[in-house]
């Protein structure tokens, strides 16, 4: 009888003893749908590390913001336990959505939120009264998502208008990156010029901290091109290094630096301080200023949750290749229902309305696909509250790059397909994609952006093709631009 020389391999015995790792990798690639999702665990590890380098900043920003203002009876609120809410929240809210919304999405305060509860609220209330409307505006988005409303709002969006709206996420994180990393500069008002930017501090380029900077733009753009895995937080962590030597042996001023100085802590432990976490009166806003004005606060802070969260899901899905053939992500109810009780518990913690974080798109950009990048992230931002001062040795020079290059990605990937013959879609197209980074805003371009789309429909008697849901959130929008004028705000 003939008897082959070679033969194929034969799948391992069922009955071969499996590895503790076999045996839990198998279970978080069930639970996660890794594979299911075209992504593996080394991919989901480096892309939770990458979005946490990118966004740790946040845990040093937004206690520098919310500190800065005062309430009406003139207190202000403490930086250490304002550090330890932001971080306590931030980790708590990014597992939660790992757990249950499955998306490589990172949480934290949104800089939307905290602006209007510092600028806007505390100034007409105290602190806890200023919560109070953020929490009420977690619970009316948890409202919106349970009733299915704020899923139809997503999908009532036209494929061109989603388009636009990540590749305006993108130019705006890249917009985010030149500017943290002082490659980008706010022109003074004292040059009496009307172009707002310019070129580093002065004009043009000086200085190590925009070398470091520059470097780690070729460097990503060159690791990202060669294909190599954890592209993004390699250029991070070398930069990071990089930078850290450069002030030791330069001695680079630390207002060079920005916010944060590459520099080894001499103690790298800090002990949490929960003080705040609590700290909210859930109706005494509307004691301080009324049910109308408390009714439109509350309104305004549920605005730009809502929208911001929306771009960000959006932008993640589409770049993630995790929508359906109809546009929609699948289990975005969950996505949403979390990011509602992110917003509350950001109120009920003193840290301002948590949201989707546009930097969780360089997890997507080293491969994640699932919510592991969020476990990840989570448990790295639980690690700041011990570990805050080796948290603040990445400068912005070094995690901005990745910002840029992920801007850059997005943009990419999704102008060919809009529709530019169609003026009813490519002028609110292209009105998104400029205002999001001219005003610093995900809300406003998508509130412009559905205001141009339903009028131009309107004047081109194409009125009836566009969903009702869509009016009337082009309604809310226009609303709310006009509150100023109408004396509301």
């Amino acid at each position: 009888m003939y008897l082959p020389t070679t033969v194929k391999a034969t799948p391992a015995s069922p009955w071969k003893p499996r590895t503790t790792a076999d045996f839990h990798r198998g279970v978080l690639d069930r639970f996660f749908r890794i594979t299911e999702r075209g992504s593996c665990l080394s991919s989901e590890v480096r892309g939770g590390m990458a979005t946490f380098f990118a966004m740790a900043y946040v845990v040093v920003l937004n206690p520098i913001i919310l500190s800065s203002g005062a309430d009406v009876y003139g207190h202000r609120l403490d930086s250490g336990q304002l550090a330890t809410a932001t971080a306590i929240t931030a980790a708590f809210t990014t597992l939660l959505m790992g757990v249950i919304g499955n998306m490589p999405i990172a949480l934290a305060a949104g800089a939307g939120a905290t602006s209007i509860v510092t600028l806007q609220l505390a100034p007409r209330m105290s602190w806890p009264d200023a919560m109070g409307i953020v929490v009420l505006a977690g619970i009316a988005i948890m409202v919106l998502v349970a009733t299915g409303l704020r899923e139809r709002v997503m999908n009532a969006v036209p494929t061109g208008l989603r388009k636009a709206i990540a590749i305006g996420i993108g130019l705006f994180i890249a917009l985010i990156g030149l500017v943290d990393a002082g490659f980008i500069s706010r022109m003074p008002d004292a040059a009496h010029t009307i172009v707002p930017l310019q070129l580093g501090g002065s004009g043009h380029l000086t200085g190590w901290p925009t070398l470091v900077f520059i470097l780690g733009v070729l460097l990503t753009f060159a690791l990202i091109i060669r294909k190599v895995p954890g592209a993004v937080l390699i250029s991070i962590l070398a930069m990071t290094i990089l930078a850290v030597v450069i002030n030791t042996v330069a001695g680079v001023s630390p207002a060079a630096w920005g916010l944060t100085t590459p520099r080894w802590p001499g103690n790298p432990l800090a002990s949490p301080d929960f003080g705040l976490l609590g700290q909210v009166s859930l109706f005494g806003g509307f004691r301080e200023v009324g049910v109308l004005t408390g009714t439109l606060f509350v309104f305004t802070v549920l605005l730009s949750c809502f929208f911001d969260a929306m771009g960000t899901v959006l932008s993640i899905g589409e770049k993630a290749k995790l929508l359906d053939k109809a546009g929609t992500l699948p289990g975005i109810n969950k996505v949403l229902m979390t990011d509602g009780v992110a917003t509350a518990l950001g109120g009920a913690t003193s840290c301002s309305g948590n949201t989707c974080y546009v930097e969780s798109t360089t997890a997507v950009s080293e491969g994640a696909r699932t919510g592991l990048a969020s476990i990840v992230t989570g448990l790295l931002l639980l690690g700041t509250l011990f570990l805050t001062p080796l948290a603040a040795m990445v400068p912005a020079q070094a995690a901005a790059p990745a910002l840029v290059a992920v801007g850059a990605l997005i943009m990419a990937g999704g102008v060919r397909d809009i529709d530019w013959d169609d003026h009813t879609i490519a002028i609110p197209a292209f009105l998104t994609m400029l205002l999001m980074p001219f005003t610093y805003s995900i809300t406003n371009g998508i509130g412009i952006g559905f205001i141009a789309f339903c009028l131009l429909r309107l004047a081109s008697g194409r009125g009836r093709e566009v969903s009702p849901v869509l009016y009337a959130a082009s309604a809310a929008f226009l609303f709310s631009y006009l509150m100023p004028e109408l004396g509301l705000a």
